[in-house]
């Protein structure tokens, strides 16, 4: 107890510290910039352009009618930077004696990939969402290897894990308790996650981050975007930018666990004004912490930008090859009390205990995206994609004493051989494809408006082959023992309306209408008849509310509704009787954002942000984890009539002029299945169950407290020292919350060193970083599984609990040279 209220004191220091010198300072404060911004061509005011002075990082937006304001700013010399959709950036040196009122005309660029690109799937200030925005600077932060999900730790609500327990290979997060295949994902506006599945395997796109240009998190339902509907939250990925001057870069980092990471990067700048190309090759390649769990990851990245008068096309390549030695089976209770780096994965090898060599995922997918904006005029703006997405692999796995009947495999005439040890491989072979489409409005008073959606279409092989056996003469190599295919097709459309009100009252609505149709058709890997037929029809509605108190105090709220299809193995896994039904979810969030500059501390100008977030998520049909895993390591999942999430979450950034930033998440939720019904079939016989009714349990997977703090110190020019420090609280494995079957509450701590310095004149900069993972070499485990068992004429109740290990303290060194 001492601890956890250590911990909540530590994490509320930064409010604190901002009362006290709130009260310090305010009796200098009396300074006010004010101004206008326009268009230079027309002269009409620019709503909800973005005003942001860089020494105080404080930020606004322009009003409607193109006005903003910042108060209780202390004299002194500021550098203010003007921008807005479809306009080159203007920056001003300000010197600021006393008050100022000031106009800023702006200029129509032909130079914005990221606004004609993401615009309109992101949520701002005027759409009454939940939101957080992560920069490149803060990505490449962390960006030493791992995968995204360890990139954006320091974000509300989220929780992350590893298979190899180090952060490269196979990884996952969840976001108010929801997984990966809860989470819309997207590159660019083209939707990412597994049409089947509708997860995300970021170890396909090994050192994607090194591309990014920027991320944004939206929590909840979110705004409309394309693909698989989000139940817990959107990810928005953009890829970085074109550069207007040519540069060349290669990272390369060495650390625990055998663990590399090599890239080389480019761009050629703006060559005439017109043509930009960027590109990267990269490699990651880890031993694991858990034994054989290594991964040898390739990716690569490039992008061809032209840009005219009034239209832009750009180009979007990338790809990615892994190949990772399997470690979802995780490790049983009671073989971790005494090694926890135990793999069971390739030692099914009869007495001789001999881990099989090639027990591998091996899987490539290539994204192909293409993508042409068009400016009608300052005001209407059309932008239009087409995409394809080519991935195509197979996990191996060697079996001792199968039985030739379930590989389909004849018994040979006299032989009383009827059982083979063998090795079979799984196979995926697919395609996506589609188009997506946005048509923008941006007003030059009080009205914006979108209008956007997107077709997109799934074929997908899945089968199954026997590539060797012991006892197998009737058959060939490469014998195929199952097959099914599926196609799914998903169009949806959707419209966005944001109307300013008055100047400080802003309104926003969002309406989707999604179409589904799925098909199976085949046998799965367990020779049952997998055909399936299901069509859906969702409309999705959304409304907001903002309220500008001042330019440096917002309010907001919204409710979105959501629907979402089951995924594959909801269809595939469950019994013939057990019908998966789609979700439905409403969500209410509501919220205030406070930007304040503080005045001075020794000289220190002060800056302090904050959000609060109240959301209550109401669920009929949700589908939840069981606890349980398919044979390929899938949860599985079962409808629950009536559940919610509902909690408050707290952000706090302290800026202490450009030497120290603190930063504080806090999340306190309550999740809630209010009733669940727990079916337990005796000796595997599903008309012979065991039935216990549960009320008011928690969701399985589902933390009521996560907690994150990073505090950054700049003491000298060029370096850079950070400490983070993250909390997760108990989660259970089922949804009964026993204490049998939980993940221990943990917190671990992270530093990071960056240096950076110029050693020549002919090279930009060389960058030397060390990130030390769990410094206080904390036993931890971040996930986990189980299942039960229950015997005719044995009253006992039987749990096996695995669970999957983090690494202890460990460390990544990274050299940047930049050119």
């Amino acid at each position: 107890m001492k601890r956890v209220l250590a911990l909540l004191v530590g994490c509320l220091l930064p409010w604190f510290a901002m009362a006290q010198i709130t009260l310090s300072s305010y009796d200098s404060v009396d300074v006010t910039l004010s101004g206008r911004v326009i268009d230079a061509a027309t002269r009409q005011p620019l709503v909800g352009s973005t005003i942001y002075i860089q020494q105080i990082s404080l930020q606004t937006q322009s009003g409607a009618d193109g006005r903003f304001q910042f108060v209780n700013l202390l004299a002194g010399d500021y550098l203010v930077r003007i921008s807005h959709v479809g306009y080159g950036t203007v920056t001003e040196y300000i010197e600021l004696g006393e008050s100022q009122n000031q106009e800023f005309a702006l200029t129509r660029d032909n130079l914005t990939t990221k606004e004609v690109l993401v615009t309109a799937t992101r949520a701002n200030e005027k759409t009454g969402t939940t939101y957080s925005n992560v920069s490149k600077e803060e990505i490449q932060s962390r960006n030493f290897g791992q995968d995204l999900p360890y990139l954006l730790e320091n974000t509300p609500s989220l929780v992350t894990n590893s298979d190899a327990g180090a952060g490269v290979g196979y990884t996952g997060l969840r976001i108010r308790g929801s997984d990966i295949t809860r989470i819309n994902v997207t590159v660019n506006g083209i939707p990412v996650n597994d049409a089947e599945s509708h997860g995300v395997f970021f170890v396909n796109m090994p050192d994607f981050a090194s591309s990014l240009q920027d991320v944004q998190i939206q929590r909840g339902v979110g705004t409309s975007s394309n693909g698989p509907g989000a139940f817990g939250a959107s990810l928005n990925l953009q890829t970085q930018d074109a550069s207007q001057e040519a540069y060349a870069r290669t990272d390369n980092a060495f650390g625990s666990y055998n663990t590399w990471k090599n890239n080389v990067q480019f761009g050629t700048g703006l060559l005439g004004g017109k043509f930009a190309v960027d590109g990267r090759l990269s490699r990651v390649s880890s031993d694991g912490y858990i034994d054989r769990a290594t991964s040898d990851l390739k990716s690569f990245y490039v992008s061809g930008s032209y840009y005219g008068a009034k239209d832009f096309l750009k180009l979007v390549v990338f790809g990615g090859k892994e190949i990772t030695y399997q470690a979802w089976n995780g490790v049983d209770e009671e073989t971790l009390k005494t090694n926890r780096t135990f793999n069971s994965a390739g030692t099914d090898y009869g007495s001789t205990e001999i881990p099989y060599d090639n027990e591998v995922d091996d899987y490539q997918q290539n994204h192909y995206q293409l993508h042409y904006g068009h400016s009608f005029s300052p005001q209407w703006t059309l932008n239009g994609a087409l995409h394809y997405t080519r991935g195509f692999g197979f996990y191996e796995q060697f079996k001792v004493n199968e039985k030739f009947a379930n590989y389909n495999i004849p018994v040979a005439d006299g032989s009383t051989v009827k059982r083979t040890d063998l090795v079979r491989q799984k196979w995926l072979d697919n395609h996506f494809y589609g188009t997506t489409f946005s048509l923008q409005y941006q007003g030059l008073g009080r009205l914006s408006a979108t209008l956007g959606g997107g077709w997109n279409r799934y074929a997908g092989d899945h089968y199954g082959e026997v590539i060797w056996a012991q006892y197998a003469s009737t058959i060939r190599p490469n014998h195929r023992y199952y097959e099914n295919d599926a196609q799914k097709t998903d169009f949806n459309v959707y419209g966005k309306v944001n109307l300013a009100v008055t100047d400080q009252l802003g309104l926003f609505t969002d309406l989707q209408v999604r179409t589904v149709d799925y098909k199976i058709d085949g046998f799965d890997d367990d020779r049952r008849d997998v055909t399936t037929r299901a069509d859906y029809a969702f409309f999705n509605p959304k409304a907001g509310i903002t309220y500008n108190i001042t330019n440096n105090h917002n309010l907001y709220a919204s409710v979105a509704v959501g629907n979402r299809e089951p995924t594959r193995s909801d269809f595939t896994d469950r019994p013939a009787n057990d019908v998966a039904k789609p979700e439905r979810l409403v969500d209410w969030e509501a919220g205030y954002r406070f930007n304040q500059s503080l005045g001075q501390v020794a000289g220190q100008s002060l800056l302090f942000r904050s959000d609060l977030t109240y959301f209550y998520m109401d669920y009929k049909d949700q589908l939840v984890l069981t606890g349980q895993l398919n044979d390929v390591g899938t949860a599985l999942r079962t409808n629950i009539p009536e559940s919610y999430r509902t909690g408050v979450e707290l952000s706090g950034n302290l800026f202490i002029g450009e030497f120290v930033d603190v930063t504080t998440n806090l999340s306190f939720s309550r999740n809630r299945i209010k009733q669940f019904t727990e079916v337990l079939p005796i000796d595997y016989n599903p008309e012979d169950v065991v039935v216990n009714e549960y009320d008011e349990t928690t969701i399985a997977y589902s933390p009521s407290v996560v907690t994150s703090s990073q505090i950054q110190v700049r003491p000298l020019t060029g370096l850079r020292v950070a400490f983070q420090y993250k909390t997760v609280s108990e989660q259970f494995l089922d949804n009964t919350a026993s204490q049998n079957r939980r993940l221990s509450p943990y917190g671990i701590g992270d530093a990071h060193v960056f240096y950076t310095f110029k050693p020549v004149s002919w090279m930009k900069e060389v960058e030397v970083g060390l990130l030390v993972n769990n410094v206080f070499n904390k036993e931890y485990e971040a996930n986990g599984y189980t299942f039960t068992e229950l015997y005719d004429g044995d009253p006992n109740r039987y749990d096996y609990n695995y669970y999957f290990p983090q690494a202890p303290r460990n460390f990544l060194a990274q050299v940047s040279l930049r050119f």
